[in-house]
């Protein structure tokens, strides 16, 4: 029999591959209980507004009755295999959290007998560490696919967030990699839950306390690089399960070589991880830059440039908006400038109203003047940038090392 040590180590290297770990909006209060969702600690993950809070990620078992060719918990792989009971893992929370190791609990799972013997003990784990133990900080929990409403929507009422790993983009690509999965599985779950969310908030308008119920939303996961996709079909994945789900995030996995399975490409060692973090990039353009899919990624333009962040791809392909005069453009216009950011296009937008603004006054702002340079006019702008000159601007941008080449951690908010 393992030591609960070995088990640890197991377990929480098995979910590693799992990207999906964010505490992003947890409201969860704590009422004479122990923990805080809301605080702040050791950094493994990261809130919306950019603080680190620390999780304990493990599986609860990873012991799988599937066999998909990407993941290293697949039933055909030669590895250790260990599982959790209910108490070790509440054991292990309540442990690490009061040593101030953790401020909550990432808890996934492999399918083991079947998705309802899973989803149970999930279920208990959660309900055993917010009844039991007064729990009241971060839980994030999987949801199973296959797993019972009446399981799925109990456990709702003790995790903060809730997530299914959509695993491949598109249906076709997971048919070649995971025949024995599908993405109806995953889409029944996220859209009960949906329901149920918007329900309670309905309730809210007539009960003054509707009880809590996955208070910090859905996500999901794509593993990306395993199958063919290319970034336009990814990203258009992405955003039907945003419309659809109303999901916190998507996270998109860069493919891992884990496998020599013959479906799976070769890659060397070093996974795509640029890849990665332009896709990051993409989704941050359209969900809070106001950006349209069809304007960075279409079925003429079906995967996104690596040399280079894809807000700067976008403003080299279509000169005829640029330059932006920073001094009168509104801050739609402003915020699609490279190099300027949410937070310094508003800094603009209160600066100008105490006179026009010049370039050494924008290059206190914190902006990468370097590169918004090219695509703007300020009120000491010799020559304004001409439609020619683009291959000219994108030569010279390339030369230089840029601060949106560098990898961002999947669970940043901010684009630059």
């Amino acid at each position: 029999m393992l030591r609960i040590e070995e088990k640890l180590n197991i377990l929480a290297d098995a979910a590693k591959y799992d990207v999906s770990c964010s505490s992003s909006g947890g409201k969860r209060k704590n009422e004479g209980g122990i923990g805080n969702a809301s605080a702040s600690g050791i950094c493994h993950t990261y809130t919306e507004d950019g603080r680190c809070v620390s999780l304990l990620k493990i599986l609860l078992t990873n012991h799988c009755i599937y066999d998909c060719a990407f993941c290293v918990s697949r039933s055909s792989n030669d590895v250790k295999r260990a599982a959790f009971t209910v108490d070790e893992v509440v054991e292990l929370t309540m442990n690490f959290y009061r040593r101030n190791y953790i401020e909550g609990l990432f808890l996934s799972s492999g399918i083991f007998k079947n998705a309802d013997y899973t989803m149970e003990r999930l279920l208990k784990i959660a309900k055993k560490l917010r009844t039991e133990e007064k729990f009241h900080g971060y839980i994030h929990l999987k949801t199973i696919p296959g797993a019972s409403e009446e399981l799925i929507r109990e456990a709702g009422l003790y995790a903060d967030r809730m997530s299914i790993n959509l695993e491949l983009p598109t249906e076709a690509g997971l048919k070649m990699v995971a025949p024995e999965k599908s993405h109806e599985s995953v889409k029944k779950p996220l859209a009960y839950v949906n329901q149920v969310i918007k329900s309670l908030k309905e309730d809210k308008k007539l009960i003054k306390s509707p009880p809590l119920f996955v208070p910090a939303g859905q996500s999901t996961q794509m593993v990306i690089g395993a199958t063919p996709e290319n970034d336009f079909e990814i990203m258009t994945t992405a955003q039907e399960f945003y419309k659809s789900y109303d999901l916190k995030r998507v996270y998109y996995s860069a493919y891992v070589p884990i496998s020599t399975n013959s479906l799976l490409p070769r890659i060397g060692t070093v996974p795509p991880i640029i890849r990665e973090n332009r896709l990051y990039q993409t989704d941050w353009l359209l969900r809070f830059y106001g950006f349209r899919l069809e304007e960075i990624l279409n079925p003429e333009y079906k995967n996104l440039d690596l040399d280079m962040d894809p807000k700067l791809g976008w403003a080299l392909r279509n000169p005829q908006f640029f330059p932006v005069d920073i001094n009168r453009a509104d801050y739609k216009e402003i915020i699609r400038i490279p190099g300027i950011g949410r937070q310094s296009a508003m800094k603009i937008i209160h600066a100008r109203k105490y006179g026009r603004l010049h370039e050494y006054q924008l290059r206190k702002m914190g902006i990468a003047f370097n590169r918004a340079q090219h695509f703007m006019i300020c009120a000491d702008t010799p020559i304004q940038l001409g439609e020619k000159s683009m291959l000219q601007v994108k030569a010279q941008i390339l030369s230089k090392p840029i601060r949106t080449n560098k990898i961002i951690n999947s669970n940043q908010l901010s684009l630059f």
